[in-house]
C-alpha cells in the first residue's frame, strides 16, 4: 500500500496531517462540532421510571415493538463507532473533521448507554433483546449489510490515493451515515415516537428526541463529507459509481421493509408495517435527492406529525432548521 500523503483536499493519511486547526478549511465541519458540543446531554437526565406505568398497560404487540427497536439500536450504535474509528477518521486530514468525529463517537457511546438505561428501567428480557440482532433474520441481514462495507476498512488499510480506495471510503460513508443513520435509524424513530403520539412513554420520547437531534447532525456531516469528497475528486463521478451508490440505497430500503414486517407483524394502534415502509421510501427519496439523484419512489411523507411532534428537528428541512432549544451553552448568542 502507498503511504504517501495527499497534499490538498479533505482526504489524506499521515501522522502529521490534521495537527493545525486554523485556518479552518471546512467551516461546515467546524460549526457542526460547536453545535454538537452545545447539544451535549446525559441519559439519566430523563426520568424514565415515570414511564413504567405506561409500559405495564401496553399490549404485547407494543412491548414487542419496543424490545425489537432496542435489539437493533443498541448494537448498531456501537457498529457506527467502529465505522467512524476504522473507516472515516484515519482517512481525513482535516482537524475540524477530526474534532467533530471525536464528538460524534462520544455521542454514539452515549446513545448506547441511553438504550442500556431503557433496558435497565423497563422489565425487558435483556438476553432476548441482545440475541435478536443475530437470531432474527431480517435484523441480522441489516447488520451483515453494514459489516460487509466495514470489513473492507478493517481488514486492510485503504490506499486513499487510488480511485478504488476513495470509492471504498465513499461506500462506507453511504452505508453508515446515509443508510444506517439517515434511513434505518429514522425509520425506528417514527415507531419509537409514535407511542408519545398516544400519550404513552413520554419520557422515553424525550430521550429519543435527544438522540434524533444528534443524528440530524451526524447525517448532515456525512452528506457534506460525501459531497466534498466527490467535488474534490471528479474522477469518482462516473455513471457506474453513481449507479452503484443509488442501488445501495434501494437495496437498503428492501432490507428495511422486511425488518419492519417483523417489527410490526400485526401492527399496533395507529401504526403498521405498510405505514412505516411508506415513511422509509419517503426518507430514501430525500437521501437520494441530497446526494444529487432523482427520487426513486416519489413517496409522500405519511408521518408529517414527526415534523411537529419532535420539536428538536424538522425532518423535511433539517438542513435549514436545526433547533437549539436544548443547548447547554449560549456561545451562539
Amino acid at each position: 500500500m502507498s503511504t504517501s500523503t495527499i497534499q490538498t483536499g479533505i482526504l489524506g493519511i499521515g501522522l502529521q496531517e490534521g495537527l493545525l486547526l486554523k485556518p479552518v478549511s471546512y467551516p461546515w465541519a467546524y460549526e457542526l462540532y460547536h453545535q454538537a458540543v452545545a447539544n451535549t446531554w446525559f441519559p439519566h437526565e430523563v426520568q424514565l421510571g415515570e414511564d413504567l406505568a405506561d409500559f405495564a398497560r401496553m399490549t404485547d404487540q407494543e412491548r414487542h415493538a419496543l424490545t425489537f427497536l432496542l435489539s437493533y439500536f443498541n448494537p448498531s450504535e456501537l457498529l457506527v463507532n467502529k465505522a467512524l474509528a476504522f473507516g472515516v477518521y484515519p482517512y481525513l486530514r482535516s482537524a475540524e473533521c477530526h474534532l467533530y468525529l471525536a464528538k460524534q463517537m462520544w455521542e454514539e457511546a452515549n446513545h448506547c448507554m441511553a438504550f442500556e438505561y431503557v433496558l435497565e428501567t423497563f422489565p425487558i428480557d435483556r438476553a432476548a433483546a441482545y440475541d435478536a440482532h443475530i437470531g432474527v433474520p431480517s435484523m441480522a441481514a441489516k447488520e451483515q449489510f453494514e459489516i460487509s462495507y466495514l470489513r473492507r476498512m478493517t481488514e486492510q488499510t485503504l490506499d486513499i490515493t487510488s480511485i478504488e480506495g476513495k470509492q471504498d471510503f465513499v461506500r462506507n460513508l453511504v452505508a453508515y451515515n446515509v443508510i444506517l443513520e439517515g434511513i434505518w435509524f429514522y425509520s425506528g424513530f417514527v415507531v419509537a415516537l409514535s407511542f408519545r403520539q398516544r400519550n404513552l412513554l413520554r419520557n422515553f420520547g424525550a430521550l429519543i428526541d435527544w438522540v434524533v437531534r444528534d443524528e440530524s447532525l451526524h447525517l448532515k456531516f456525512g452528506i457534506n463529507l460525501v459531497l466534498t469528497v466527490l467535488e474534490e475528486n471528479p474522477d469518482l463521478q462516473t455513471d457506474e459509481f453513481a449507479d452503484e451508490i443509488r442501488q445501495m440505497i434501494l437495496d437498503a430500503v428492501a432490507l428495511e421493509e422486511r425488518y419492519n414486517n417483523d417489527l410490526l407483524p400485526t401492527g399496533i394502534l395507529g401504526l403498521n408495517a405498510d405505514y412505516v415502509n411508506g415513511y422509509v421510501r419517503y426518507l430514501a427519496d430525500r437521501r437520494l435527492e441530497e446526494l444529487g439523484f432523482a427520487p426513486a419512489f416519489h413517496a409522500v411523507n405519511p408521518a408529517k406529525w414527526m415534523a411537529t411532534a419532535n420539536d428538536t428537528l424538522q425532518l423535511v428541512n433539517f438542513f435549514e432548521s436545526i433547533n437549539t432549544a436544548y443547548e447547554v451553552d449560549a456561545r451562539a448568542h
